[in-house]
This record gives structure tokens, C-alpha cells and sequence, in this order.
């Protein structure tokens, strides 16, 4: 069932926006990740990596000085996060909600039990309770 031979000590999911302030709000402001590092200006491109502290699984949202990232690919893309304590999953809601971003039906039923909120770029975030499961 593979090669394991070789061992993962990080993963990164990159991807561009047009619109990284109002992104980076969602993400930081809304769901409350932290911001690891960024970078400016590198080869035209900006950057900033979020995550969760001590874990080595970040999301990196880069804007190029030219733009032009497109659409995001469809409502079924899904960074789906994992949480232990309903309070956080309400509070989340709460913040969200406060800056303007209600909970949107998903596109899998599979996902109906749980919050799914949309980002400025229409990439969607499930918040999902590891406690109902």
C-alpha cells in the first residue's frame, strides 16, 4: 500500500487571492488562525502563512503585484476544520457572523450537520464538531 520510506514533516496548502486583506480578516479575525510568518514582495509576489500554533499544517495566501488568481474551483472545495469544544465552534460563529459572513448550505449533504462558511474568494471552511461524530 505504497512507499513509506519517506517521512512528511510539514504540509502547506497554498493559494492565490485578489483580495488578501479581506481573507486574511476571514481567516484571522473570523476563524481565529494564527499567523506563522509572511513575506512581501518576493518575485512580485506576498504572502502569509496561517495555522495552528505548535502544528505543522499551514495555509499559505499569496497575492502576485499583477493579480489574476480566477475563480475558486467549485462550493465542494473544502477546508473542513476539526474542533474539540462546541464553545469555539459557536464562537467562530459568532465572530463570523460578526464581520458579515453567514453559514451557506453546502454543496455535499454529507456536510449538513455542520457549519460551512464562505470566503471573500468563495472558498468554502467547514467548521465541524468532533464530538457529534
Amino acid at each position: 500500500m505504497g512507499n513509506r520510506d519517506w517521512a512528511v514533516t510539514r504540509v502547506r496548502f497554498a493559494r492565490p487571492t485578489d483580495r488578501l486583506a479581506d481573507v486574511l480578516r476571514f481567516y484571522e479575525d473570523g476563524l481565529g488562525l494564527e499567523r506563522i510568518d509572511s513575506f512581501a514582495d518576493h518575485e512580485g509576489y506576498s504572502g502569509v502563512m496561517l495555522g495552528l500554533p505548535g502544528e505543522e499544517y499551514h495555509l499559505e495566501l499569496t497575492e502576485h503585484a499583477e493579480g489574476g488568481p480566477g475563480p475558486a474551483p467549485t462550493r465542494d472545495n473544502l477546508l473542513v476544520l476539526y474542533m474539540t469544544d462546541p464553545d469555539t465552534i459557536a464562537a467562530i460563529a459568532e465572530r463570523m457572523r460578526a464581520l458579515g459572513h453567514a453559514p451557506v448550505e453546502p454543496e455535499n449533504p454529507y456536510w449538513a450537520n455542520d457549519l460551512t462558511f464562505e470566503d471573500p474568494d468563495g472558498w468554502r471552511v467547514v467548521l465541524r464538531s468532533m464530538l457529534d461524530r
